[in-house]
């Protein structure tokens, strides 16, 4: 009898191109950004065979490229039997339907990639459905496409179905029903986290949230800090859902870490409203630690568009406030000389910190950094309880830092750090 072979499924072949269109005020360089993009199609396990930055003076309505690129894209396509073309920009309808034609393959913008990506690595309910509501936000405008991803569980896998795959045109009746159904489910789903959110804050711990740009480190970091076994490769956005765990600093005060989802130039306006609840762990955190990937070519540029990203949450100057903390990750990538120059400019700074998750390089100084930021502005007190008075030190350990706590016969004698708020009602209690 004849032995029958299995043979592997191919993975679907890639053309990623990068508009280098004039004038654009895009912060990468061309190189960076077409590096990037890359790596997004290799975050969803797409065979990258081709890679292009074209230069354009202006767009063309119709097909977004010119002709002549249009005509060498026709032949390499052609060559090397590619699946998908990635344009590294925002297409219109129209343009997409047209380059499709010409060019007799699948094509996707930058905001499809990224909703792909996002629809993958979600795990949660809540993040399900936002990925699950940015993808109809998309779609809604482009009835040229199939929607069949959309009755999936998960949201991945959306534009990049097999060749049988059914193409439905979408109707707007149907997806606004599904857009309203979904963000009653969201609402429910944000109750919850806001419960949860106001249970944690009646106990005393700070919350230390992570945020960077994407694949900078945070959950490296996340996880040398806490021991957890958060995903964390170098791919683009191998975080997505938010990840909380209590760590124990220096002083012994013990805070809640949060890893973010991480930030991307030119992040898909859908997903900047959708993830907006996800975000909040950071508008309400003490301290915001920015991740750097400091070996990076690109890392100044990187810091403008998180920052910016900020802005847009509304954390404007963030660079100015107390509670925030620069994290320049991957020291162990740099050569001695710059390594010496980075060290030499943060002396100068109290909020930056040299660090690698790889090597623990910089961890006591970070977390050194996290509780003197924690204790600025707090007043150093002692008093002396009874020892009976066990619902005042209850209080005291919920509400204050406890520095020591002395028995002296039947009183104990406390050393603490103390808010002048949390002070004023510790006086009110033992009137």
């Amino acid at each position: 009898m004849a032995e029958f072979q299995i043979k592997p499924l191919r993975r679907t072949k890639a053309g990623v191109i990068f508009p280098n269109i004039t004038k654009s005020g895009i912060r990468l360089s061309p190189s960076a950004r077409l590096e990037e993009a890359c790596g997004l199609a290799l975050a969803i396990n797409l065979d990258v065979v081709y890679k292009e930055i074209i230069n354009l003076r202006e767009i063309k309505p119709a097909v977004f490229l010119g002709g002549g690129a249009i005509e060498r894209l026709e032949k390499v396509i052609a060559e090397q039997e590619i699946d998908l073309l990635i344009i590294d920009n925002t297409l219109t309808p129209i343009q997409q339907r047209n380059l499709e034609k010409k060019l007799k393959t699948k094509v996707i913008d930058r905001t499809a990639l990224i909703l792909e990506i996002f629809g993958e690595r979600a795990n949660t309910k809540e993040g399900t459905l936002q990925v699950e509501l940015a993808h109809l936000s998309y779609q809604r405008s482009r009835l040229v496409r199939s929607w069949t991803h959309l009755e999936r569980q998960r949201g991945g896998a959306g534009f990049l179905g097999g060749p049988g795959e059914t193409q439905i045109e979408l109707d707007r009746r149907i997806i606004d029903d599904k857009i309203t159904k979904i963000k009653k489910e969201l609402e429910k789903v944000k109750k919850t986290r806001t419960l949860q959110r106001h249970a944690r804050q009646k106990i005393p711990y700070p919350v230390v949230a992570l945020v960077g740009y994407t694949n900078a480190g945070k959950s490296s970091w996340f996880n040398a800090l806490t021991q957890a076994n958060v995903f964390a490769k170098d791919l683009l956005f191998a975080t997505l859902d938010p990840t909380m765990r209590r760590v124990k600093l220096p002083s012994g005060r013990e805070v809640i870490l949060s890893d973010t989802v991480g930030f991307i130039s030119d992040l898909p306006h859908e997903l900047i409203m959708a993830f907006r609840a996800t975000l909040e762990e950071v508008l309400e955190a003490d301290i915001i630690v920015h991740v750097r990937d400091i070996a990076n070519a690109d890392t100044q540029e990187q810091k403008k568009d998180v920052l910016d990203v900020l802005a847009n949450l509304g954390l404007k100057d963030i660079r100015e406030k107390d509670n925030y903390i620069e994290l320049l990750n991957k020291a162990d990538l740099l050569d001695n000389e710059t390594k010496q120059r980075i060290q030499e400019h943060i002396k100068k700074r109290n909020n930056k910190v040299l660090t690698s998750a790889i090597t623990g390089e910089g961890r006591e100084t970070f977390l050194q950094l996290i509780d003197e930021k924690l204790s600025a502005g707090n007043l150093q007190k002692s008093i002396t309880i009874s020892a009976a008075s066990g619902d005042i030190l209850a209080w005291l350990h919920s509400n204050a830092h406890i520095l020591t706590q002395t028995p002296i016969e039947d009183k104990i004698k406390i050393s603490m750090q103390i808010s002048e708020s949390k002070w004023q009602q510790l006086e009110n209690r033992l009137k």
